[in-house]
């Protein structure tokens, strides 16, 4: 029996018929860069995923996909563990639905209109950093999702 199977009460599942976009007001810079291509490359075996960067004086919300289920990366917002960020994921691919995850620039981002609030912890960390650690957590998801080891 796997962690997959024991955990959410199936047995896994690909979550690639739901498309990830990191929507992210910036562009990355070394060594930020290198970093984000090592993940997106192993993302792909497990998901779509799409990283999207918009100068900070465009309209993010012009480049948020219709009927995405939104999260805005954010201080003040929920945070998991790696098991329950797993969860949250499924959660997502059941409901069918495109999942949009925006990073706002160096200044932050306000958007009012956005179904969920995610935190990567009580540390405030650089954008740039924060998109790296966003995709590595979404690998780390998608490796417990298909009963695949990963480190704690």
């Amino acid at each position: 029996m796997t962690l997959c199977f024991v955990f959410f009460g199936h047995t896994p599942s690909s979550i690639a018929s739901v498309r990830i976009i990191v929507l992210a007001v910036g562009r990355l810079r070394p060594p930020y860069a290198d970093d984000t291509q090592h993940y997106l490359k192993m993302l792909a075996r497990h998901a779509r995923v799409e990283m999207i960067e918009v100068r900070q004086e465009e309209r993010v919300t012009g480049r948020i996909p219709q009927r995405a289920f939104v999260s805005l990366l954010a201080r003040e917002g929920e945070q998991f563990d790696s098991l329950s960020f797993a969860r949250f994921l499924e959660d997502r691919r059941q409901a069918g639905r495109d999942v949009c995850f925006v990073i706002g620039g160096p200044l932050g981002l306000q958007l009012e209109d956005v179904d969920h609030r995610f935190s990567l912890g009580p540390l405030t960390l650089p954008h740039q950093l924060a998109r790296v650690v966003l995709l590595e957590q979404l690998y780390r998801g998608h490796k417990i999702l298909a009963g695949e080891p990963y480190h704690y």
